[in-house]
């Protein structure tokens, strides 16, 4: 729940950011939103992406209970995040004559890239935050995610007001105000690191083993340790950005569509309700990848086979109220947004269908944390690319234009398609998942020892030191994952 807590938070802070672009006129307003869908492909996918990647090696390390491993992950992944920073900047440095070059409106291209320029800083910022998150995640450390978002969030406000309308910016005050509540947000998490001590004393246990810490470990060491990293934040990413894209590709076909304002204004809409609702399994996709690497690292691979059962369980029940949800407010949701009559028909028309998708995305986003959780994120990745783009945009492209014409319902039919086919695989790889394999493959991956062998070949598991780990952890301001 403290996770939910914060992602709502942080959904609320782009809301904030959306009305202040909306209140300074409609070429602000397209600028921005156009600003943002290209930072998102080119920029915030990528970094939230290969952030990923330390998910299981932190999940399994503290199960473990090799914290120096969580602590050069995220060194690593700092490291990693600020790299492909680079590229990207440069990338938005030319996002303007990129925009012209697509055949966009020189106002609106010209009103983006100010906004995207002062969104730079952003980067750097990222490249701290979404680590640290992680690392903290995977001590089961919630409840100060949702602090630091809230008391984020609740400056805010005033940051937007100040730069904005004080200060007169005007977007760039927008842009500035988002960068400063992330900055923010970082710094509130890094104070609370430092002072509960979880920074300056995570090289302290790992038990006179040293291979995973920097200092002492071989060159050998050192680079397998970072292959596995970069292999993992690569699929990671892959798999973050193959679903983030279909997005931003259903609102670009939408200008095609019969009527395309009206049809990229009603998929705003929509997409503005499906990032709410996803929220909720995003976080308990998060806390099935932290109990599942926890439960293999500790050496435990039926708990972890149990913490995915109830994992995917659960996801099925958040679809069921998704849906619900959906179908139940198809006749005034939209009219929180807007009041044009063709944009509230084309999105009532779809959400039922947006409903339907949820059955499918929720006990997918579940399965996405298993296989994450136990580093298998490539498998995630290729599950994306078939359900998604083998038979999702076929279906969306089909329905959509010829041979059905359904038009605006059409791109959300394989929306469903694709949801529904990804499920399925997710569940598929779950089902097949060897568990002792893992438990080994999370052995190699931190590291630890986590059996002896006795007697006639028999495995004793030694799970003491990822259990102390833990109750190390909870002495602190800690929640165990809505699994425990």
């Amino acid at each position: 729940m403290p996770m939910v807590g914060a992602g709502l938070l942080m959904y609320m802070r782009s809301l904030v950011s959306m009305l202040f672009l909306g209140r300074l006129g409609r070429l602000p307003l397209a600028g921005g939103s156009l600003a943002l869908g290209f930072a998102n492909i080119t920029g915030y996918s990528v970094l939230s992406g290969l952030a990923a990647g330390m998910d299981p090696v932190c999940g399994q390390a503290f199960g473990a209970g090799r914290t120096s491993v969580l602590a050069a992950a995220l060194r690593r992944t700092v490291v990693l995040l600020l790299a492909a920073s680079v590229p990207i900047a440069a990338l938005w440095l030319a996002m303007h004559r990129v925009l012209v070059a697509a055949g966009q409106d020189p106002d609106i291209a010209a009103c983006a890239y100010e906004f995207i320029l002062c969104s730079l800083p952003d980067l750097a910022v990222q490249s701290f935050l979404h680590p640290l998150r992680v690392y903290l995640r995977a001590q089961s450390i919630t409840l100060p995610l949702t602090y630091a978002a809230a008391a984020a969030l609740a400056l805010h406000v005033p940051v937007n007001v100040l730069l904005v309308h004080g200060l007169g910016l005007g977007i760039r005050g927008v842009a500035l105000a988002a960068v400063w509540t992330n900055l923010n947000f970082l710094l509130f998490l890094v104070a609370y690191a430092y002072f509960s001590g979880l920074i300056r004393g995570d090289d302290d246990d790992d038990g006179g083993n040293g291979k995973a810490g920097e200092e002492g470990a071989t060159t050998t060491t050192t680079t397998m340790e970072w292959g596995w990293l970069v292999k993992l934040s690569v699929h990671s990413c892959m798999s973050v950005c193959l679903e983030w894209w279909w997005y931003e590709i259903m609102v670009l076909l939408c200008g095609v569509l019969a009527d395309p304002k009206a049809a990229v204004a009603a998929m705003g809409i929509l997409i503005q309700t499906t990032s709410l609702l996803y929220i909720f399994p995003h976080s308990l996709s998060c806390a099935v990848s932290t109990r599942v690497g926890h439960e293999l690292g500790a050496g435990r691979p039926e708990r972890a086979r149990l913490a995915a059962r109830v994992g995917l369980a659960c996801g099925a029940a958040l679809g069921v109220v998704a849906c619900a949800f959906a179908a139940s407010l198809r006749g005034v949701w939209a009219r929180m947004f807007t009041a044009d009559a063709t944009i509230l028909r084309l999105a009532s028309s779809a959400l039922p269908i947006l409903g339907a998708a949820e059955l499918g995305n929720c006990p997918q986003t579940a399965g996405c944390g298993v296989l994450r959780g136990s580093a298998r994120p490539g498998r995630a990745a290729r599950i994306n690319v078939s359900a998604f783009y083998g038979v999702g945009m076929p279906a969306a492209l089909a329905l959509a234009f010829w041979p059905a014409r359904l038009d605006f319902r059409g791109m959300w039919a394989g929306m469903l398609a694709a949801q529904l086919v990804c499920a399925a695989l997710m569940l598929l790889a779950v089902r097949r998942t060897d568990w002792d394999e893992q438990a080994a493959r999370a052995r190699e991956l931190t590291g630890a020892v986590a059996g002896v062998v006795v007697g006639d070949g028999d495995v004793v598991v030694k799970g003491d030191h990822a259990d102390a780990a833990k109750v190390k952890a909870d002495s602190g301001l800690l929640v165990v994952t809505v699994l425990s």
